[in-house]
């Protein structure tokens, strides 16, 4: 079959990092199933029903080597994927076959192999997530002293610190990280319920003996890296996990979109430039534009993340008592792809924020345009305070900052100060006018505000976080 004949998924073939992927892929799922059928038969035979030791080892001797192909014949026969990969273990295990998957239903693999899958991503978004905090605390350090123009509504409002600034973004990461701890220590285990959850096939089994059925459940869940499981279920795990894990990612989508729409207008200033690489072209028509791509990407995939989380909700909202199946299809696509595609993300905003470019100039130039305007405030101070009438300088200054901003306007320079210091009302304090256009004067607190937020609440974090640092971003386009 012509592999360019049929539709791919680019959020494996472009975006998203091949851990991610094979995460999601049908080699971890059915591997991951034949994991949960080897847990059962051990703690069915240590619970003492007849299970040997030899079916036990010859079910482990195959975990890993599945036959798809004979599973997908078998599948295009009775029209059902777990019965397909039993029977196609029990062609690999002939003494086993008769004891796999014993007193289960379809979701003591299905739901506990998504379980595990699900803690998988959210620890590998979580080792992003932790590096593209590293990335922009570092970013924040350097220039924790660098005046740049503060911006309310897209205004110039006040002096901020490019540092100060990239703190921002660094808070909402922090915020993003503790919603992940948060979905990952609230899973728990399906472990061994049976077809509605009340366990009653393995209470059969076990002719009775409900220690021993609650045993089989903590054993299981165990065995597979669980430490509890839910108590009551219905057939499935709630699909409230799975909104919350989809919920988390949107989080993170937020976030990621706030820092890239932020670099796109920096960039638009000439500002601040993601990364660039020489031979990168930025326009098939414009060969001299440098557009934002990067950013760009993850505001677009940033979007298909938002969105997603609305699946993880309504398949939540809409199951039916003990179990309904119209969850499947939707939670195969929107679970994988929410989760590919914030990863195709996170390695996007590392690569950008890791590889920030600076202009100094450049921002030094913008505040200029605005700077005068800025420093009206404490013109007025100190013209009150050397004995002027605060209604009056204040209407002069009014009238002086309307006539700068129509020079402005007209593509010429902001001549405020020089204005400000011809006008006699404030001719005991011209002298000092030059020196309120120094924009140091203004950042207020920032640059030790970068300090503080720096130690102690971002550098905790990542000294807890310690062996998921040094990850590299690997954007393939």
């Amino acid at each position: 079959m012509d592999p360019y004949g049929l539709y791919d998924n680019p959020l494996v073939t472009r975006y998203a990092s091949p851990e991610m992927a094979e995460l999601f892929s049908p080699r971890t799922r059915i591997r991951t199933w034949r994991r949960l059928w080897v847990a059962l038969a051990e703690a069915e035979r240590e619970l003492g029903l007849g299970v040997t030791e030899e079916q036990v080892a010859e079910l482990r001797a195959h975990v890993d080597d599945v036959d798809f192909a004979e599973a997908e014949r078998i599948e295009a026969q009775v029209r059902h994927d777990v019965m397909a990969h039993i029977r196609a273990y029990g062609v690999q295990c002939p003494k086993a076959r008769g004891i796999i998957h014993l007193g289960a239903t379809s979701a003591y693999v299905v739901d506990n192999a998504d379980l595990l899958i699900l803690r998988d991503a959210l620890r590998e978004t979580r080792r992003k997530l932790v590096n593209v905090l590293d990335a922009l605390a570092r970013f924040a350090r350097a220039h924790r002293d660098l005046p740049t123009m503060g911006l309310t509504h897209l205004q110039p409002a006040q002096v901020t610190t490019v540092g100060r600034r990239a703190c921002l973004w660094a808070q909402e990461a922090l915020l993003d990280l503790a919603e992940l701890d948060f979905v990952e220590g609230s899973l728990r285990f399906l472990g061994a319920k049976g077809a509605i959850g009340t366990q009653a096939s393995f209470l059969a089994l076990f002719q009775g003996d409900e220690e021993k059925v609650l045993e089989l459940d903590r054993r299981v869940s165990e065995k597979m890296g669980f430490p509890s499981a839910f108590r009551v279920t219905g057939q499935t795990y709630t699909r409230k996990l799975d909104a919350r894990a989809l919920a988390a990612l949107s989080s993170i989508a937020q976030s990621a979109t706030k820092f890239a729409n932020d670099v796109r207008i920096l960039q638009s200033r000439r500002e601040i430039e993601e990364p660039f690489e020489e031979e990168q072209v930025g326009s098939s028509a414009m060969a001299y534009k440098r557009n934002p791509m990067r950013s760009e990407r993850i505001c677009s995939l940033g979007r298909l993340v938002i969105s997603n989380a609305q699946n993880g909700a309504w398949t939540a909202a809409s199951q039916w008592f003990e179990r309904t199946l119209d969850d499947s299809a939707n939670k195969r696509v929107a679970m994988a792809e929410g989760f590919l595609a914030a990863d195709g993300m996170l390695i996007l905003w590392l690569d950008v924020a890791g590889g920030l470019a600076v202009r100094p100039a450049m921002i030094a130039k913008n505040l200029r345009d605005e700077l005068p305007f800025l420093a009206t405030e404490e013109v007025l101070m100190l013209g009150v305070k050397a004995g002027g009438d605060r209604q009056e300088l204040h209407e002069r200054i009014r009238r002086h900052s309307m006539a700068a901003v129509e020079r402005l306007k007209s593509g010429e320079s902001n001549d405020l100060m020089e204005r400000i210091g011809k006008d006699a009302a404030f001719s005991a304090v011209a002298p000092r006018l030059p020196e309120l256009l120094d924009a140091r004067r203004h950042v207020g607190r920032a640059p030790a505000q970068v300090d503080e937020f720096l130690r102690e609440e971002v550098e905790p974090v990542l000294a807890h976080h310690k062996a998921l640092l040094g990850l590299k971003a690997a954007v393939r386009v």
